[in-house]
């Protein structure tokens, strides 16, 4: 069974107890670090590589960390961002959606191509 790495990255230390503390008897989960200061997270996720990351949002409920950021680079990776004050938790995660769709093999097909804007309508998944 594949252990789930989870990194730690809450500002208040007791946040970061509590949560240590819950996923201290989980055999499915191994921590791999704790950060404590919001400017070390993205070496840390460089680091450790976790399957999720569990951080604190600030009051505003916006991230403390660019989570765009953090998927478009860590695509296998999920987000918990947690705000224990106001009662409130969210889930991230991205999906990577390749499309294709056929071309006509000509310099006229090849230059559209480069051209085009591609959207998710009409198009197939590979």
């Amino acid at each position: 069974m594949k252990r789930v790495r989870v990194l730690v990255a809450n500002q208040p230390r007791l946040m970061r107890e509590l949560i240590i503390s819950t996923f201290a008897d989980q055999s499915d989960i191994e921590l791999v670090g704790e950060v404590g200061n919001q400017e070390d997270i993205r070496e840390a996720v460089e680091e450790s590589r976790p399957d999720v990351l569990i951080l604190e949002m600030d009051d505003r409920n916006k991230y403390r960390l660019d989570c765009g950021f953090l998927l478009g680079r860590y695509p296998d990776m999920r987000i918990l961002a947690l705000a224990p004050e106001q009662n409130h938790a969210v889930f991230y995660w991205a999906i990577v959606d390749v499309r294709s769709k056929a071309l006509e093999s000509s310099e006229a097909g090849i230059l559209n191509a480069v051209r085009q804007r591609p959207s998710v309508l009409g198009t197939a998944p590979v």
